[in-house]
């Protein structure tokens, strides 16, 4: 019998042990989560792990958020950990938020002892069931020896391929076992085969013929989607966009993938994108979509979409080509390998008069708003001026959200981290706090509002314990304000249950988390509120912009019209 490698030497440890050490060499370095009944053993394992960082959270929420935000803003995967029952079940809209959004992330549930299962013991949860639609995959471990196979293979399977959130759930008595065998074991994969980076004949065939089409065309685009940023494309895309001449526009998952102040740059697309790049798409006569999946928000009425151009499709993922659209060339594989072989094969063309096109677009239907009072916008364009468009912006769901896409302009990849599949209120707070741990150095803002905020306020505690200097900017209008705007424009304005006017003081509240707070109710303070918040360097910081009540978003493309349907802003004298 031949004698074991060192790689293969056993070792003996209880399971609990193992699984931290088998995460420590998978490269975790950080663990967002909250104890209980059914983790304790891990916990009381974690002493002897000073390499891998426990953050106490104050909600499961919180803690598969911030593992979210942690991966965005740093491409690096992190992990949440919850117990058993409500632990787990709490963590669900994190991993559908991550799930929606094609985003990486290890989750630890724990469990009641095996043969407890399926006796409705207390804080027992069938998780894996709950858990299987919002999963990219997930485990019951059922035996210990699983464990190191499990592990490793849930890190690949969560990280390659089309990428998303993957749950090992362990029993308490797993965790309490005796385990001796090696810790590198092999995985047992047979039926997974993602993308390995080297491009496939078909994949060098299918470029090629996508590559002779866009030659071929006058008025083409590209349309990127988040696809571009998780394959680290980012180069490339801007390399095809200058080599061949072609504008770019980008899904909300997507901006500053392509520099927002690029000449070749339309901004955002889709249902509050700019009205230049909703035009480009209606009327170009090659779609090149890049990682993007055609969701109802970008296209809209799918009979009246983008009619007149052939459609090129560049993903990873078989499922999504021809799902909403037809694909008249489809490029499966990374899309990154894509762009690198799609370079070679690209001509310089002029197109001055698909140019000329989408500049009288832009001079016509500028992004603007009210020149007078308190504006989100303003807000924002202050914020975006002021860190001179560099820093991290994680934001909530609503009004808000579609605002700081539009009017802060992002130059860098991985710079924005928005819920955008899912739209999950209380995103933005937990996420601004994981990516500030992922990039401590970096400048990180939360732009939230009144409304999102509340959801998960509790993690300013999370914020204060780690001196994590997240600025926080509410954009507080007293409203639901996403709602007021479709009650009042479709709903003949009938303001149903979205009057906040009782909202706390945020400043105050900010204080008694033992964070900073400001208020702003003028205009002309607001420069003067921002630089005292970026002086603090210690702790978390809220700014409350009382901002005009009935604002709306616009341009706005109403649900299920198609794009030459969109509604700009009403022309007054004293837009700016």
């Amino acid at each position: 019998m031949p004698a074991k490698t060192v790689a293969q030497k056993e070792t003996r440890m209880t399971g609990a042990r193992l699984l931290l050490e088998v995460l420590r060499r998978l490269g975790i370095k950080v663990i967002f989560g909250y104890p209980g009944g059914a983790t304790i053993p891990i916990y009381d394992e974690l002493y002897s792990f000073p390499e891998v960082r426990h953050i106490l959270v104050r909600h499961e929420q919180g803690a598969a958020h911030m593992a979210d935000g942690y991966y965005r803003a740093s491409g690096k995967l992190a992990c949440c950990m919850a117990t058993s029952g409500p632990g787990a079940t709490n963590l669900v809209t994190g991993l559908a938020t991550a799930f929606m959004d094609s985003i990486p992330m290890l989750a630890i549930t724990g469990q009641v002892k095996s043969h407890l299962i399926g006796n409705d013991a207390f804080q027992e949860a069938d998780v894996t069931g709950i858990t299987r639609p919002v999963t990219k995959h997930n485990y019951l471990v059922k035996s210990v020896n699983d464990l190191p196979r499990v592990l490793k293979e849930a890190a690949y399977i969560a990280m390659t391929g089309r990428p998303g959130p993957v749950l090992v759930d362990v029993p308490k008595d797993v965790q309490e076992a005796q385990y001796a065998g090696p810790l590198d074991v092999p995985m047992d994969l047979p039926g997974y085969r993602p993308p390995n980076g080297e491009p496939t004949p078909d994949q060098k065939e299918q470029v090629r013929a996508a590559a002779e089409a866009i030659n071929a065309a006058e008025r083409p685009v590209f349309y990127v989607g988040g696809g571009c940023v998780i394959s680290g494309a980012y180069k490339e895309l801007r390399a095809c966009a200058e080599r061949a001449n072609i504008p770019v526009t980008t899904t909300l998952m997507a901006l500053g993938a392509f520099p927002g102040n690029h000449t070749l740059s339309l901004g955002m697309l889709g249902m509050h994108g700019t009205s230049y790049a909703n035009f480009a798409v209606n009327d170009c006569d090659a779609l090149i979509s890049i990682g993007a999946r055609f969701d109802d928000r970008i296209t809209g009425r799918l009979d009246r979409f983008s009619t007149g151009s052939k459609k090129i499709h560049f993903d990873i993922d078989p499922t999504c080509i021809g799902k909403n659209v037809k694909t008249r060339y489809p490029v499966l594989g990374d899309v990154r390998t894509s762009l690198k072989l799609l370079f070679k094969h690209l001509e310089h063309q002029d197109r001055k008069p698909w140019f000329d096109e989408l500049n009288k677009q832009k001079r016509e239907h500028p992004l603007t708003y009210p020149g007078e009072d308190l504006q989100a916008q303003y807000v924002i364009d202050r914020i975006c001026e002021i860190t001179r468009g560099r820093a991290i912006v994680a934001t909530d769901v609503g009004q808000h959200q579609m605002w700081a896409a539009q009017f802060y302009t992002f130059v860098e990849p991985r710079h924005f981290l928005t819920s955008g599949g899912l739209g999950t209120m209380g995103y933005g707070l937990p996420a601004a706090i994981g990516a500030q741990m992922a990039c401590p150095d970096e400048e990180v803002w939360c732009i939230s509002g009144d409304g999102s905020i509340i959801m998960n306020i509790q993690e300013l505690v999370t914020g204060r314990r780690l001196r994590t200097p997240v600025k926080v900017a509410i954009l507080n209008n007293f409203h639901l304000g996403m709602v007021r705007q479709w009650q009042e424009m479709f709903y003949k304005e009938q303001y149903s249950e979205v009057d906040l006017s009782d909202n706390p003081d945020f400043a105050k509240v900010a204080e008694a988390f033992g964070c900073a707070g400001f208020t702003c109710k003028d205009k002309d303070r607001v420069d003067e509120v921002l630089k005292e918040a970026r002086k603090v360097n210690d702790r978390p910081v809220i700014v409350d912009f009382h901002c005009v009540h009935a604002a709306n978003v616009y341009p706005m493309i109403p649900a299920g019209a198609s794009l030459d349907q969109i509604v700009h802003y009403p022309k007054e004298p004293e837009l700016i």
